[in-house]
C-alpha cells in the first residue's frame, strides 16, 4: 500500500519551507517514527517522520527545493521490498552525493566514518558541500562539539585545497562557471537560508509599516553588579547557573510595561489591542540569524527561572533545536547587543510588537555623585517604539522607570 509523505503544518504564519536534506534514500526500508527529511523554515528546522513502515519508493522533491504546506514530497510503500544499494548507475540523483567517489582533493577518504554527521549545523553542512569538503575531520566549536559555519570556513582558510572555480547559482542552486573579474577565488555566492530571507523581508516590512523612533538613556549598573557579586556563589550553588544581567531587565521592563501598557500592545487595523499578559521575547544571536524565543508569562517567573530559560534557549539555538512553539507570539522584546560589545544601537521592532528594549555593553565611565566625579559601571539603554500609538513622553518615562528599578533593584519588590 502506497502512502504519501506531505509537508506538514509548520506553525504560526509559516507557509513554506526548503528541503534541507533527505536522511533516507530511495529504496531504503523505514519504520514508523524514522526521520525521513529535514525541512528548513524561516524560523526553525523541522524533521518529518514516517507515519507508516515500508520502503521509501520515491523522492518526489529533491534537496534545495522550496515546498509549501500539503505538498507531496515522497512515497512510502508498505508492500515494497528494500533495494540492495550499489554504487552503480540508476541511483536517485538527489542522493548521488552520498555514494559517488570522493575527489582526491577532499580531506578524507570514502572509507572513513562521518564522525560529525549528526553534529553539524545545516548552514555548515551546505558550505562544506559547496566547497567539496566533508565535515568528519573538522573540529566543532559549537554547543556539544557541533560543527558551525565558522569552523568550516576556518578549516578551508587554513587547508591546502585549491580554491574552487565554481559558485552556486542564485536561482536553481546548480553549479555555474564563475566570471573571471580579476578576483578569482576571492568571491563566494551562497543562497540565502529561509531564515535569513525572512529576516531581510521582516526588517524592510518593519521599516515601512511602523513609525519607528528610538530614545536613549544611561543606567548606573552599580547596584546590580553588587547584588550579582554578593549572591553569585549562593545562586550558582542553588540553581546551577550564574545570576545574569538580562533577568534584572526582564523584571524591570515588565514592571514598567504595567505602568505604560501601550508598549505591550499591538495595532490591528484601526484598533489598539492591549495585552495584560507579558510574553517577553529575548533575542539570541544564532549562526543563521537572530532568533527571538519567548518567555511565557514572564511576570510570574523568578530570577532563576528566567536565567535558566534563557540558557536553555541559547543552547537549543546553538544546536538548532528550537521549536516553533519557542518562537511564536511575544508581546515585547529585549535584545542585548552588549554581549557582542555594542556600546549603542537602535533596535528594530519585531512586528506586530510596538516596542523593543536594547541593552548594551557595561563600561566604566565618569559620573557625578554628590558633587564628585567618580567612575561607575554604566550602560546605555535604548527603546525603539511605534510612534503611531506610543508618544515620545511615554517612551522617555518608560526608560526612566526602567532606569529607576535597575539603579534601585529593591524598588521592584514594592511594585
Amino acid at each position: 500500500m502506497k502512502n504519501t509523505i506531505v509537508v506538514p503544518a509548520l506553525g504560526e504564519s509559516v507557509v513554506e519551507a526548503r528541503i534541507a536534506r533527505w536522511l533516507k534514500k530511495e529504496g531504503e526500508k523505514v519504520e514508523i517514527g524514522d526521520i525521513l527529511v529535514e525541512l528548513e523554515t524561516e524560523k526553525v528546522n523541522v524533521e518529518v517522520a514516517a507515519q507508516n513502515s515500508g520502503v521509501l519508493t520515491k523522492i518526489i522533491v529533491p534537496e534545495e527545493t522550496t515546498v509549501h504546506i500539503g505538498d507531496v514530497i515522497a512515497d512510502v510503500d508498505s508492500s515494497a521490498q528494500p533495494v540492495q544499494r550499489t554504487a552503480e548507475k540508476g541511483q536517485n540523483p538527489a542522493q548521488e552525493a552520498d555514494t559517488k567517489p570522493v575527489p582526491a582533493e577532499t580531506v578524507e577518504t570514502a572509507g572513513q566514518p562521518m564522525a560529525n554527521k549528526e553534529k553539524v549545523t545545516p548552514v555548515a553542512k551546505r558550505v562544506a558541500e559547496e566547497s567539496g569538503l566533508r565535515v568528519s575531520q573538522v573540529s566543532g566549536s559549537g554547543f556539544g562539539g557541533r560543527v558551525t559555519k565558522h569552523d568550516v570556513e576556518e578549516f578551508l582558510a587554513h587547508s591546502t585545497l585549491p580554491a574552487s572555480t565554481m559558485v552556486r547559482g542564485p536561482e536553481n542552486g546548480k553549479q555555474q562557471k564563475a566570471v573571471d573579474t580579476g578576483h578569482k577565488g576571492r568571491e563566494e555566492r551562497v543562497r540565502m537560508s529561509m531564515r535569513r530571507k525572512t529576516i531581510a523581508r521582516r526588517m524592510v516590512e518593519a521599516q515601512q509599516a511602523a513609525a519607528m523612533l528610538t530614545t536613549f538613556n544611561e543606567v548606573d549598573m552599580s547596584r546590580v553588579m553588587e547584588l550579582r557579586k554578593k549572591y553569585k556563589d549562593h545562586f550558582k550553588q542553588k540553581y546551577g547557573i550564574s545570576l545574569g544581567i538580562v533577568s534584572f531587565f526582564v523584571k524591570a521592563v515588565i514592571t514598567a510595561l504595567k505602568e505604560f501598557p501601550r508598549l505591550n500592545a499591538e495595532i490591528d487595523g484601526e484598533d489598539i489591542v492591549y495585552k495584560y499578559y507579558y510574553d517577553i521575547g529575548v533575542a539570541i544571536g544564532a549562526e543563521e540569524g537572530l532568533v527571538v524565543p519567548v518567555l511565557r508569562n514572564a511576570d510570574g517567573l523568578s530570577f532563576a527561572q528566567i536565567d535558566i530559560a534563557i540558557k536553555d534557549f541559547a543552547e537549543k539555538s546553538a544546536a538548532s533545536t528550537l521549536t516553533l512553539d519557542d518562537l511564536r507570539g511575544g508581546t515585547f522584546t529585549i535584545t542585548n547587543g552588549g554581549v557582542f560589545g555594542s556600546m549603542m544601537s537602535t533596535p528594530i521592532l519585531n512586528p506586530p510588537q510596538v516596542g523593543i528594549f536594547g541593552l548594551h555593553k557595561i563600561a566604566d565611565r565618569p559620573a557625578v555623585e554628590n558633587g564628585q566625579v567618580v567612575v561607575k559601571p554604566m550602560m546605555y539603554v535604548a527603546l525603539t517604539y511605534d510612534h503611531r500609538i506610543v508618544d515620545g513622553r511615554e517612551s522617555v518615562q518608560f526608560l526612566a522607570k526602567v532606569k529607576e528599578f535597575i539603579e534601585d533593584p529593591a524598588a521592584m519588590l514594592l511594585e
